[in-house]
């Protein structure tokens, strides 16, 4: 059970996170700056938590496995986009798009909404619904919808938001 005790830990904690990445990237403390820097983050902690995020214990244990899976992202994001620049550089453009269905590993809203972001963010691919553990994604090619249907994205994104 994730009490209110928990649950106001986490909005607490993000909200600070926030702050200081605010604090770090904006390097202007002028106070108007600063007024609306913290607005926003107020704000931020607020939608996510009228959207859910902090009802479940998804939230700040994946801060240890990010580093990892930005870097094995990053690279399916490279491999993608040289794939795509390989076929739009290719006189005959040989696409063949398709829209597939697949399971998604994740089991809660914020894993599978991590799945279909990364596959959205590889060139070639996008998430076009996510609906009850299923995913509609259009691909550009076939090759490019049998290697998504391998798993990796899906055993990468599960890895990162399971408990």
């Amino acid at each position: 059970m994730y009490d209110h005790h928990h649950r106001a830990t986490s909005v607490l904690i993000c909200l600070l996170i926030l702050i200081a990445e605010w604090l770090i990237w904006s390097g202007i403390y002028k106070p108007l700056l600063l007024g609306l820097g913290a607005f926003s983050c107020v704000l931020s902690v607020y939608l996510a938590h009228r959207v859910g995020f902090f009802r479940e214990v998804s939230g700040l244990h994946i801060v240890p496995r990010l580093p990892f899976y930005w870097l094995s992202i990053s690279y399916e994001i490279i491999k993608s986009s040289f794939d795509v620049a390989r076929i739009i550089l290719n006189p005959k453009l040989p696409i063949s798009p398709i829209v597939i269905e697949m399971e998604a590993e994740p089991e809660g809203p914020v894993g599978q909404a991590t799945l279909g972001n990364a596959i959205t963010l590889s060139p070639g691919t996008v998430t076009l619904d996510i609906y009850e553990g299923r995913l509609q994604v259009h691909c550009l090619t076939r090759e490019g919808a049998e290697e998504l249907l391998s798993g990796d994205a899906n055993h990468l994104a599960a890895a990162l938001t399971t408990s």
